[in-house]
């Protein structure tokens, strides 16, 4: 494969599988589009705009190499394509979870799961205001959370915490190789003088609480929209 393609590849290899699955019958995912489509377009928005800011403030960047050289505004096709496809299949595994459980295993340890989890991302973003992708990411993060205890009382949190359990595989392997896990270079490459400079592999441990901020924005509407639209 030419190396042009790697990034483009990672993108459709990580949507092929849920989405040819989600014709099966017995958990058909695409009677849920009605409600996923709209929440995974105001997700990508919202994040496409945030990483168009940061590449243009050096806080990331990308790797020409791996490219297929076609961008819209700083960012490469791959990159906005990355906040459709990897969300997409995100919500397939929080959907495909549901049908795999007998019961929310999560939902007696829900709250107090999110406590530890607003308790630690809001003092790590508070302790480091001077740098930007962790202060912004963990912040944002803890403030979502605590809209979900306090404003929409959400009862599938225990879902979802479950649902990334398993997120987390296809997550070290997409983006092991985005940072150069597996290849000679990074595809997307880190200014470390802007996050907590401490890396998974090749991960950086920000990347973790980035990736559980975009899927529970996605995963929020999603519900949001069922909710409003009447889903049965």
């Amino acid at each position: 494969m030419n190396e042009h393609y790697l990034y483009l590849a990672l993108d459709i290899g990580s949507i092929s599988f849920p989405f040819l699955f989600s014709f099966y019958h017995k958990a058909n995912f695409s009677k849920e589009w009605k409600f996923l489509f709209p929440a995974l377009l105001i997700t990508a928005l919202i994040f496409i705009i945030w990483d168009e800011v940061f590449t243009q403030m050096g806080i990331w960047g990308f790797n020409s190499r791996y490219l297929t050289g076609i961008y819209l505004g700083s960012l490469p096709l791959e990159e906005v394509l990355f906040f459709l496809f990897i969300p997409y299949a995100c919500v397939f595994i929080y959907f495909s979870s549901q049908h795999l459980a007998s019961r929310d295993y999560l939902k007696p340890y829900s709250t107090v799961i999110t406590w530890v989890i607003i308790g630690f991302v809001l003092i790590t973003g508070v302790l480091n205001t001077h740098r930007w992708y962790t202060s912004v990411t963990f912040i944002s993060l803890g403030i979502f959370l605590l809209m979900h205890l306090y404003w929409w009382k959400s009862e599938y949190l225990g879902k979802f915490y479950f649902a990334y359990i398993f997120v987390l595989i296809p997550f070290f392997l997409v983006n092991g190789v985005l940072t150069g896990s597996f290849i000679d270079e990074e595809v997307v490459w880190y200014n470390n003088a802007e996050n907590l400079n401490i890396r998974m592999g090749t991960i950086p441990f920000d990347d973790l609480f980035y990736n559980m901020l975009m899927l529970l924005m996605v995963t929020t509407l999603y519900e949001a929209f069922k909710k409003r639209f009447g889903a049965k």
